[in-house]
């Protein structure tokens, strides 16, 4: 089926004249004898296009244009009309109408008509389906948690958000740098304005460089045409420089240029380039003790740390590990279609006793992990990683009880949670191995 279009007119033979000839063609047809009439099918149905006559008896179909576009922008409008006019069709199309054509010469014209605003109603949708997928633009009032420690992060992001001023962001990897750049950038005054995020980990250092600042043609081999750096791509908004600890003592110089004047050259350039932009940095390392010992230009640590915000470990944070658990399970398992699910008290618990050294990053993955494998809604232990343990308390200890524990763990793991083949691997019988997972809460 090519789409579905939707007929107004009051002269019923020639409504179902017109709507033969678009059948004809392939499209699923609907009719309607008055604007009313019509408004409660484009209510009730999916449709692509309306044909409405311009004289019918309960309203305009000009105007008609206007209440169909308030409550289905999507749809396309093609106005018919016996006695056309300049007036109307000029209202029509300022009302949001596709076309405004004339009774008559529409015999020719309909059928090309509906095929171009069908086209153009399926991009729309298509265009905001892709909107849709767009990461969701996040504030601090989206940042999760309950804890002092993050609750503190928060009120000192939420007083630097309106200004200017550079941040330097602290923490951990995994802990959130990232997200609160983005949310400082999206409460701050250049929100319309782009947000650019490089990790400058990722780059070698003449790379590094050339994506931060660009370069002329012919500047160095396979220069073969000038290049934008991302701080050209970041004017008007904020640039997010991550592990800006990694940066070279070189390019630290310049990066300290552009903050103190919002000036540098392009590599191969001779001219100056002004741009107006905000820097936010992070680091898990300590700029402090490396400025001292001069690994890191002291000028350029003071010139970042004029507001420093330092983020809580997840470790630091475990209050908050239920709340972002349910958060991410939420979230993963409306992707993949499944729904009403929770965690059980002993899953929980071994969340909470787990050290996460990659922090809020590794609970996300873990959590993503467990829903997918999950067969019924309750996520247990047994859909935990064996190597999930290893750095966790209850995993460490040497006594018996704990080394039995972690085997039986081990090999329920191996077998994909089959009990019966766990238990011919372990060499003992079925009850007993369902009296070990209970007694261990596995």
């Amino acid at each position: 089926m090519k789409g579905t279009v939707l007929v107004i007119d009051d002269e019923k033979n020639l409504c179902n004249l017109l709507s033969r000839i678009i059948g004809l063609e392939g499209y699923h047809v609907l009719q309607s004898f008055s604007a009313k009439e019509g408004l409660k099918v484009l209510a009730q149905n999916d449709v692509d296009v309306v044909i409405s006559d311009v004289k019918l008896p309960d309203l305009n179909g000009v105007e008609l244009v206007k209440l169909i576009k308030k409550d289905n922008p999507l749809v396309e409008v093609i106005n018919l009309t016996a006695y056309g006019s300049i007036q109307d069709g000029v209202l029509a199309i300022k009302n949001g109408a596709f076309d405004y054509i004339v009774k008559g010469d529409d015999n020719e014209k309909i059928i090309p008509l509906v095929c171009k605003a069908l086209e153009k109603s399926r991009l729309q949708r298509k265009v905001k389906e892709l909107e849709s997928r767009l990461p969701k633009r996040v504030g601090l009032n989206d940042v999760i948690g309950e804890s002092d420690a993050i609750k503190q992060a928060i009120a000192f992001a939420r007083k630097v958000a309106p200004t200017d001023t550079t941040v330097l962001l602290l923490g951990e990897t995994g802990s959130g740098k990232e997200v609160f750049a983005q949310a400082i950038h999206y409460e701050s005054q250049r929100c319309a304005g782009p947000f650019v995020a490089v990790n400058c980990s990722g780059f070698n250092k003449e790379l590094l460089e050339s994506e931060l600042f660009g370069y002329k043609e012919g500047a160095f081999t396979g220069a073969v045409k000038d290049k934008k750096g991302l701080f050209d791509e970041a004017d008007g908004g904020t640039i997010f420089l991550d592990e800006i600890g990694e940066m070279s003592q070189a390019l630290q110089a310049k990066l300290l240029r552009v903050l103190e004047n919002q000036t540098f050259i392009k590599i191969g350039d001779t001219k100056t380039r002004t741009v107006n932009v905000r820097v936010i940095a992070a680091t898990n390392r300590n700029l402090q003790k490396e400025s001292d010992d001069g690994s890191f230009r002291a000028d350029l640590f003071y010139r970042l740390s004029v507001f420093t915000i330092s983020l809580p470990s997840l470790s630091e944070r475990k209050g908050d590990i239920e709340v972002l658990a349910t958060y991410y399970l939420n979230q993963y398992a409306a992707k993949v279609n499944k729904f009403g699910f929770s965690m059980d008290p002993h899953f929980l618990e071994a969340l909470k006793n787990h050290s996460w050294k990659g922090n809020v990053r590794e609970l996300k993955n873990l959590i993503e992990r467990a829903t997918i494998l999950a067969d019924h809604p309750v996520i247990s232990t047994s859909l935990l990683p064996y190597e999930f343990y290893s750095s966790t308390a209850e995993g460490q200890g040497f006594d018996l009880s704990t080394v039995e524990k972690n085997h039986i763990r081990k090999v329920l793991y191996h077998t994909g949670g089959n009990k019966m083949e766990t238990a011919r691997l372990l060499a003992i019988g079925l009850t007993t191995l369902y009296r070990k997972i209970e007694e261990y809460k596995l």
